[in-house]
Parts: C-alpha cells; sequence; structure tokens
C-alpha cells in the first residue's frame, strides 16, 4: 500500500505523459522517501496493464540494485524480472523487468533488443553531454525503439558544473516535485536535522578548484593535520553525547583513518570504510555498526548513495565541497526515522551549510558554459527572477542578495533544515498578478495580512516558469488552494483569473516565514491553527 504522497507521485507522472507526447521527466524525491517503493509500483502497474511491455531499471551501484530489487518482490512476489550484474553475480535477460547495473549492461543493447521505459535510480549521474555509459546505452536503444521514454529519479536534480539536470543538452526536459523534505517530516516519515555551531573548522582558503570542485589532494593535505583531527574529534564526542549511531564524511582515505584512530584513541569504538575495502570486510563492518557494536564509521566517498541505516543520530561532516548533491547525499543519511530518537544532529565542520543553504532550500550549481557574450545571470531565492550576476538588489521584489566576501573561516550557527522561522497569525491575504520588472515575466503574488503592528509578507509564486521553479510554484499553489478550500482546477489560467479565484478563499491562520535579507520566504501555512491565548 502506497503512502499518499507516492501515489500522487505516480498520478503526477502519469499526467505528465498525458500532456507530452514526448520527451522525458525525472522525478525529484527527497532521500528516505521510498523511491524503491514507488519504483516497484510503476514496474507493478505497467506490466498488468500493458503485458508486452519491456522496462529496464538502471543503478550503477549494488546497494540500489539489491534495494530496488528488494521492494519489487514485496511489492509483487512474483513480478517477472531478471537481473543483469556482475557485483550481484546474475546476467538475466529476456524477462519483462530487467533491473541493472550500468556497468555491466551498458554495452549490450543488442543483447537487450526492445524497451519501453528505462527507470534510471539516481539520475543526476547520467552525463549532460552525449557521452558515458547511461547516454551510449540509452541513444543505442533509441535506435531500436524510437518511442522509448526515460524516467529519472533523484533527490538532487543538479550537477557540480552543468546547473540543473534539465539544462540542454540534458537527457530529461521537466523535474516533477510532488513532495519535499518538509512535508515529510510533518508527516513524519522524515526525521529532521539539527545542528549546532562547531569552534573547530576546517580551512579551505588556499585550496584550488578544478571542475568547480576543490581538488582532492589539496584539500585533504589542508584540513587533515595532527591538531585539526585532535580539535575535532573531541569536539565530535562533546557535542555528541549519548548517540549512538555516529557517521564521519572525511576528505580522504587518510583523513577517515586518521579520524578513525583518533576516535578509538580517544575511547570512541570506531572503524572506518574507503572504495579499497573488500566486499565482505564492508559487510562486516557496517553489520557491526547496526548493531550497535561500532559506534563511528568514517568514510571516503563511499557511505553516500546505498547506505541505508535509520538509527545514525550524528553525522559530522568534515568533507568540504561545491557539490550540493554531495552535500544532500550526505545529509540525507540522517533524515530517516529512528527508534531511540526524534532527530539526527549534524556537526558541519566544513561549511557546507553555509556554502549551499538549508537542506530545504539547496541552492543549486551554476551552470556550465553560457553563450558567449550572454551576460552572466543569477536567480532570486525570494521570487527566482533572473537578474544580473552582479545585481546586489532583484528588481522584481527588492530581495537583497548577500555582498560578495572572502570566505569566513568562523562558522555561524547555520540552520540546516531552514526552519529558524517566525510565526505570525494572518488575518487576511490578498492574491494577485506580478509582472517582474527585469524580465516581464508573469508569476503570482499573494500578500499575508496579520496585527496592525505586523509587516506584511509577500510570496512569490513562478507558475508559469518552465522547469522546476515552475513545477516547485504550481505544487505548492495547489497546496495552498486545497487548504483554503477552493477548487483549482487549471493552474494554467490567466494569472488574474488565477488570482480572483484564490482570492476568495479562506486564508491561513498562521503562516511560518524566514527572512532572507530585508524579504520573505514562506515556510509553512495552517488552517485551523490552535489559537494561543
Amino acid at each position: 500500500m502506497l503512502r499518499d504522497y507516492q501515489q500522487r507521485t505516480i498520478d503526477q507522472l502519469y499526467a505528465w505523459f498525458d500532456r507530452n507526447a514526448t520527451g522525458n521527466p525525472c522525478l525529484v524525491l527527497p532521500t528516505g522517501s521510498g523511491k524503491s517503493h514507488i519504483i516497484a509500483e510503476l514496474c507493478k502497474q505497467m506490466i498488468q496493464e500493458y503485458p508486452e511491455s519491456q522496462i529496464l531499471m538502471l543503478v550503477h551501484v549494488k546497494e540500489l540494485l539489491e534495494q530496488n530489487l528488494e521492494k519489487l518482490r514485496h511489492h509483487w512476489p512474483d513480478a517477472p524480472v531478471g537481473v543483469y550484474s556482475a557485483s550481484v553475480g546474475k546476467k538475466q535477460l529476456g524477462e519483462p523487468i530487467t533491473f541493472a547495473g550500468i556497468q555491466s549492461i551498458r554495452n549490450k543493447a543488442k543483447q537487450i533488443g526492445h524497451v519501453d521505459i528505462i527507470l534510471c535510480d539516481e539520475a543526476h549521474v547520467i552525463s549532460h553531454k552525449d557521452e558515458g555509459g547511461y547516454r551510449k546505452l540509452i541513444a543505442q536503444l533509441l535506435e531500436i525503439n524510437p518511442r522509448l521514454r526515460v524516467i529519472g529519479f533523484t533527490a538532487s536534480p543538479y550537477r557540480l558544473g552543468h546547473g540543473m539536470i534539465t539544462d540542454e543538452p540534458a537527457i530529461f526536459r521537466e523535474l516533477i516535485e510532488p513532495t519535499n523534505i518538509l512535508e515529510l517530516v510533518r508527516l513524519g516519515h522524515l526525521a529532521p536535522l539539527r545542528s549546532k555551531h562547531t569552534t573547530a573548522q576546517l580551512d579551505t582558503s588556499e585550496v584550488h578548484k578544478r571542475g568547480g570542485e576543490f581538488i582532492e589532494a589539496e584539500l585533504q593535505a589542508a584540513v587533515d593535520t595532527a591538531d585539526q583531527n585532535n580539535s575535532v574529534v573531541r569536539e565530535i564526542i562533546k557535542l555528541a553525547g549519548d548517540r549512538k549511531a555516529w557517521l564521519a564524511f572525511c576528505s580522504g582515505v587518510q583523513h577517515a583513518w586518521n579520524i578513525c584512530d583518533k576516535l578509538n584513541e580517544l575511547g570512541i569504538v570506531a572503524d572506518c570504510i574507503t572504495g579499497a575495502t573488500p566486499r565482505r570486510e564492508r559487510e562486516r563492518i557496517i553489520g557491526e555498526f547496526k548493531a550497535g557494536r561500532i559506534r563511528c564509521l568514517t568514510n571516503a566517498n563511499v557511505l553516500t548513495t546505498g547506505f541505508d541505516y535509520p538509527d545514525i543520530d550524528l553525522i559530522a561532516m568534515l568533507r568540504p565541497t561545491m557539490s550540493p548533491g554531495l552535500y544532500v547525499q550526505m545529509a540525507g543519511r540522517g533524515l530517516r526515522p529512528k527508534s531511540h530518537t526524534d532527530h539526527c544532529l549534524v556537526l558541519d565542520f566544513a561549511a557546507v551549510v553555509a556554502t549551499h543553504g538549508p537542506i530545504t532550500h539547496v541552492r543549486p550549481p551554476n551552470k556550465k558554459g553560457e553563450k558567449e557574450g550572454a551576460a552572466p545571470v543569477k536567480v532570486c531565492d525570494n521570487c527566482q527572477e533572473l537578474c544580473a550576476l552582479a545585481a546586489r538588489v532583484c528588481p522584481a521584489c527588492g530581495h537583497l542578495f548577500p555582498e560578495p566576501e572572502i570566505k569566513k573561516l568562523k562558522l555561524q550557527n547555520d540552520d540546516i533544515m531552514g526552519l529558524a522561522g517566525k510565526e505570525m497569525s494572518v488575518t487576511a491575504w490578498r492574491w494577485r498578478k506580478h509582472v517582474g520588472r527585469a524580465t516581464g515575466h508573469e508569476m503570482l503574488m499573494v500578500t499575508y495580512y496579520g496585527a496592525l503592528s505586523d509587516a506584511p509578507v509577500n510570496e512569490y509564486m513562478p507558475v508559469n516558469n518552465p522547469g522546476y521553479s515552475g513545477e516547485r510554484a504550481r505544487r505548492t499553489v495547489a497546496e495552498i488552494a486545497s487548504g483554503a478550500d477552493v477548487a483549482m482546477t487549471d493552474l494554467y489560467n490567466p494569472l488574474d483569473v488565477v488570482a480572483d479565484i484564490l482570492s476568495c478563499g479562506e486564508p491561513p491562520d498562521m503562516i511560518e516565514f524566514k527572512m532572507d535579507g530585508k524579504y520573505h520566504r514562506v515556510m509553512r501555512r495552517s488552517w485551523n491553527a490552535p489559537q494561543t491565548s
């Protein structure tokens, strides 16, 4: 039985295909939302409704293949599925459903033959360019069946150095975001993250970048020093208290071993996993960790995708990165509900929260390779207006951009969940069409009014924007309409009509908003909120 948001995901996917005769969508779903359950139900529905269909499910790591396969067999014990993966030890073709590792199957298009649907988990790993194993296999299968469609799944729809995974010449046309971290936390399906200020801090001011990311050898040399390791480990122990399952992301193999050794020296049972750890040894260590006999696992770039242990209650980020995707994957290890506590503590020694924003509102990386002569732009976080890179104030909504500065070494009390908001009781609201002064793009704008002493709060929703920002805005408006008890059947009506319809609805009793500069980002709206005396 699927959860409501999981069924909503499938419904929105089918609706997208109804509207689009060609092209490929990508579903954006948070870590821990149950992508494997959605994939299983999709496979079951497609094969039962269209028995002649051929489905190919692609992943890039063994753990994801095994997780997805387990959920398919849970939903559908008699599923006609074959597995093609050298790491799993099976090479089965010919079933209606094939679960495969891309490394094993990328050169097997002729043996696979006709495929109707490709499902790609962790779709952000697919190259933007027409290169790599995924793109080669998809291109060859398209030659066999030009009507082939690809459905992506990811928690982080962007690639370092390329921007959003829908930016041309990407394989995906549009993103579909049926839910988000905040909704799943409110529903109890995810656990919130909490962050504390750390005194120890990793200095990357002298580390150069290549391809937009820190050069690994320089990064490890900068952060892996005896003094820093001693300070970091002692602070982890101090702040961890009685937490029982710690996960440390380190900047390289030697750094991971050195942090592990220091933990053991100070009385914390720890072990280390790297890419060189043999499979059986890795399974033994993870088993000991889950059994509580190892308190901390240190690792270098291996326990991000495909590693899930819900009871992780502390994450130490010792790996500075310019990749928002890696940040999301690291933080995501702590999002699953726990058996013994209601949250996971994140200790950010690497300034990744300050670099990328709260986990609920991550800033995508810049798009690589703007056309020659094109003015560089940035997107206003408040209203999604495209602004000149040098702009200090958004011309559409007045949002103040942060002043450029040399990266500070002192970490702030960063709010990793983006929940440090202010509540306001709402007495009225006003909807209207808003036109961005810089671009001329139309969007919806709602103003929330509180008590006489409260300043109005403005919220901008670019429902006409293509891609991710438009999809997210339309979903937000649909959620507001539902809460306001308004029948909103078509968000593609003229925006003045949509604004008139929404204005007739019941405003929320309370909103929670956060200041971004001088302006606001609304994070929560509540109808029938309990009144405080």
